[in-house]
């Protein structure tokens, strides 16, 4: 790749910090290792006596990638797996150890809260120095000047110490100054969870219409977040890059680490896939809803349902695997073949306990494409006060009855899952991600990812003359 196609380019980057056993340790370190200079028979025993002082840890571990121009890459991770030490040495405001990071364009970069502001100086004085850190001219910064406040809105605030600002108005004032700097590649760690939703909504309006002209690295714990906006994503572990690719798959690899970290188990492999392609099921055993409709509107939104297919990729515990999955016609029973939109499906998940369950619950989300879940449900508060048990052996079925949206063109796909306990306590048994696929191939809704079937739709005028 030529350095006309790459913004960032990250090559075997380490990044160590020294830990000291304890506050005297740094003390002793330069006299014993003076000590050992001046006296060369000594240092054997010196060099031990140093090792026990400290140690290094490695916040970063050999990373490599490349980011292409235009790229929107997420990168996710729990706390202290290196996500800020990348990005800090990426912004520039860090070195690596070892390695190396070539960036082509302009960064702006939102990192910890009110990074690169002195809390002394007050709002103002602030956006002048910061703008100019981020590459601005004076006169650049006069010009924008009045914009980047009415962007931060953070009234007569503006002239108060910075230090005397909450969290929410540091953010404001950092990312007014960063939306207004004309940079090539974007920068965002997290900073985005102290706002309010409407400065969220505005910030999200602007990260949308820079992402037409440049880079964008986003960095959150909100992996739905990141499947919406970035087309690949990184994901990093104890400071190693655990997995880069689509930001579909990579998150759901992280969400499957995620749990078995949190359960301690180790999933069983059921992730293999036989090479397939997806076909509809055949017509005449199902039942096809679009006569009625097309005979009577001229607005279409075909629905293409497809099998099961239980060799979708997945994970769990194995405690209960989810045998089979249905769309079923609400009025009929009957598997859906096809659809329409606005009609009234039945949602069935059957599982098989492979040890006891006491607390079962089973549910399913709607993605699309990129992995963002459009609307979800599972058993757990419906059967809240009556808990069933399922001994081993025994199949469990779970049936979600709901009027299906209206969707824009594309693919869309069930994932669903068996677990047992509480949504805040429990054991994963078997999540199917993609378990049943279906495809809508036109529609009449006008906007959002999806749309919900109006009753009605009434115009009135009342005349005032």
């Amino acid at each position: 790749m030529s350095t006309n196609d790459f913004a960032i380019k990250v090559e075997n980057v380490s990044k160590a910090y020294t830990i000291w056993k304890d506050p005297a340790a740094r003390l002793k370190h330069p006299f014993l290792d003076l000590t050992g200079k001046l006296f060369p028979a000594l240092r054997p025993l010196i060099d031990r006596q140093l090792a026990g002082l400290c140690c290094e840890f490695y916040a970063l571990n050999d990373i490599s990638f490349e980011v292409k121009k235009g790229e929107s890459v997420g990168i996710i991770g729990r706390n202290g797996s290196g996500k800020s030490t990348l990005l800090q040495i990426i912004a520039g405001i860090s070195r690596p150890t070892s390695g190396s990071v070539i960036v082509n364009g302009r960064v702006a970069a939102l990192l910890e809260l009110g990074s690169g502001f002195n809390p002394e100086f007050t709002g103002r004085e602030n956006v002048y120095l910061n703008a100019a850190v981020l590459g601005l001219s004076k006169e650049e910064i006069i010009e924008r000047f009045d914009e980047i406040v009415a962007f931060a809105d953070i009234g007569d605030f503006l002239d108060q110490p910075v230090k005397t600002y909450s969290s929410g108005m540091s953010m404001r004032l950092a990312f007014a100054v960063i939306a207004h700097v004309d940079a090539d590649i974007l920068i965002v760690d997290e900073a985005l969870a102290v706002g309010d939703i409407f400065f969220v909504q505005k910030c999200m309006r602007l990260i949308k219409e820079f992402q037409k002209r440049g880079t964008l690295i986003y960095v959150t714990h909100d992996t739905s977040g990141v499947r919406s906006l970035c087309q690949k994503a990184l994901w990093l572990e104890k400071g190693e890059l655990k997995g880069q690719g689509s930001s579909k798959k990579v998150s759901e690899d992280y969400l499957e680490a995620t749990y078995a970290e949190r359960q301690r188990v180790v999933f069983s492999d059921n992730t293999k896939q036989k090479p397939q392609e997806s076909l509809p099921i055949q017509a005449e055993t199902f039942i096809d809803r679009r006569a009625e409709f097309l005979n009577n509107s001229n607005l279409r939104n075909d629905l293409q349902v497809f099998e099961f297919n239980s060799d979708s990729s997945g994970f769990g515990a194995g405690g209960a695997v989810i045998e089979d999955v249905k769309l079923l016609d609400a009025a009929t029973g009957a598997p859906l073949a096809f659809g329409v939109g606005g009609e009234v499906v039945i949602l069935t998940i059957t599982a098989r306990a492979n040890v006891d369950l006491d607390r079962p619950i089973l549910g399913f989300f709607l993605k699309n494409h990129l992995g963002q879940e459009l609307f979800g449900e599972n058993t757990y508060l419906s059967h809240l006060d009556n808990p069933c048990h399922v001994s081993t052996g025994d199949t469990i079925t779970a049936t979600f009855r709901f009027q299906m949206p209206y969707f824009p063109p594309g693919d869309y796909m069930f994932s669903v899952a068996c677990a047992n306990g509480t949504p805040h306590d429990h054991i994963q048994h078997h999540w199917l991600h993609d378990a049943v696929v279906f495809r809508s191939e036109q529609s009449h809704g006008h906007g959002g990812l999806i749309g919900i079937p109006v009753r009605n739709i009434a115009l009135s005028v009342q005349s005032n003359s």
